[in-house]
């Protein structure tokens, strides 16, 4: 909760360490200039309490504290690993961001390698101010400010066939879904570990995506605990793209709401006034820390109606019919996708449950599901049921049936029941629901 603080005092010993103290900056930062023809020169520290002052970034810096991506983040155990550290780390982030990193895969020995990692230099960093703002201290003006990145966000999932674009407000929504945005799934029986062909569970629903009978002799997905698109599933959600487009008979057509195109992350996740710790820095719509998302804390709806193209008209509250309405029949689809995956293991569920607060998505659904399966990992989950080639074996699935469990942690990850893009989650549930038996 002291990283913020550790950092300007950190920050600023390293300055006056390096000789760029700022009462006396270098040509590039906020010098003082001496008086000429009678007039006075101008104090080097006038520049400074611009930003560094109790309303600007002293009062951001509190707030950050609130943030889970000051003491929620995991960039120390990561810290080296490159397939995490594009989004783990600060470094990592602005390489990925200045580089242009693409999310592709090449093909090294034989083998699919995931383009989308920092270089072994950059692959550490708590969290901070210079991760979302990477211009910092260079010209001592509001040019400091600017974003790392608000282009369009080529998705590490497909490979980079598809983008998340949230357009509003010149794109900053983009600087979130660079990391809030889902992993890839691999063809875990092929050798050179190529990523799933998610278009395939669509055109071929009946085809077997994994036969339990054949084992390890499989061609396909490779069933785990942590079989899945990862946590960042919301900027996908949220721009309307990625999920599995199912289409069965008798199901509804895909479309966005309108927070797709007019509304971005920080219209909400950072509105001003704060509600106790939701709004500004801390990046949260909620009033509480740890409470499940269903509970009855309070909410900060002030970036919702703070416009009048938005929901000026209409306040959205906790119990208006945009809110609460909204979120229950979202509940109720997952409830419903839930029972029907379960399903397929004949008596014993697919999906893995978890009531305690290890679970960031306890009490969303009602058996608290968490979207990892409930297989066998002597690490991470040892009390697991189902098993590759022994008894329990896991039971075969179909394109559709994998199609499915992946949108169940699409719309169960993106985190908010529905809220952020509701058109696009129901169809992606419904249809899920539709296409199982």
């Amino acid at each position: 909760m002291k990283r913020i603080t550790n950092l300007f005092l950190t920050a600023g010993l390293f300055v006056a360490a390096a000789g760029f103290v700022f009462t006396s900056c270098t040509k590039e930062g906020p010098q003082g200039t001496a008086g000429t023809n009678g007039k006075n020169g101008v104090d080097a520290n006038e520049t400074c309490k611009q930003c560094h002052a109790p309303s600007m970034v002293d009062r951001v810096a509190v707030e950050f504290q609130m943030s889970k991506h000051s003491y929620g983040v995991a960039e120390f155990e990561e810290a080296g690993n490159g397939a995490c550290t594009s989004c783990h780390s600060e470094k990592g982030f602005i390489y990925v961001c200045q580089n242009n990193v693409p999310a592709t895969f090449s093909l090294v020995n034989g083998k699919y390698v995931n383009n989308y990692t920092p270089d072994a230099a950059n692959q550490f960093g708590a969290i901070g101010c210079w991760t979302c703002h990477s211009s910092l201290h260079t010209t001592y003006g509001i040019a400091d400010l600017a974003f790392t990145t608000t282009s369009p966000v080529s998705m590490t999932m497909y490979a980079g066939l598809k983008e998340i674009n949230i357009p509003s407000d010149s794109g900053v929504g983009n600087l979130c879904a660079k990391c809030h945005q889902p992993r890839p799934v691999t063809c875990g029986y092929d050798p050179a570990g190529r990523v799933l062909n998610y278009d395939s569970l669509v055109s071929h629903p009946d085809v077997v995506a994994y036969d339990s009978a054949l084992g390890n002799g499989n061609h396909g997905v490779k069933p785990s605990y942590r079989l899945g698109v990862h946590y960042g599933t919301v900027g996908a959600i949220f721009a309307g793209v990625g999920g599995i487009e199912l289409a069965p008979p008798g199901g509804v057509s895909y479309s966005n709401s309108k927070h797709t195109t007019v509304a971005a992350c920080p219209d909400c996740h950072m509105a001003s006034p704060m509600t106790g710790i939701a709004g500004g820095h801390s990046f949260s719509v909620r009033n509480s820390k740890e409470t499940p998302l269903t509970s009855s804390t309070t909410f900060n709806f002030n970036g919702c109606n703070a416009d009048s193209t938005c929901h000026a008209k209409e306040p959205i509250t906790a119990t208006s019919t945009y809110w609460a309405t909204k979120r229950a029949g979202v509940k109720l689809l997952l409830d419903q996708l839930a029972d029907k995956i379960n399903g397929l293991g004949m008596g014993h569920n697919i999906l893995h449950a978890d009531a305690t607060s290890a679970n960031l998505w306890a009490g969303i659904t009602t058996g608290n599901w968490d979207g990892y399966l409930d297989f066998y990992d002597a690490s991470a989950n040892p009390t697991g049921y189902w098993k590759l080639t022994s008894t329990p074996k896991f039971p075969t699935l179909t394109n559709a049936q994998l199609g499915a469990i992946i949108n169940f942690q699409l719309c169960l990850r993106e985190y908010s029941l529905g809220i952020h893009n509701n058109s696009y989650t129901t169809a992606l549930l419904t249809n899920s629901i539709k296409s199982l038996p």
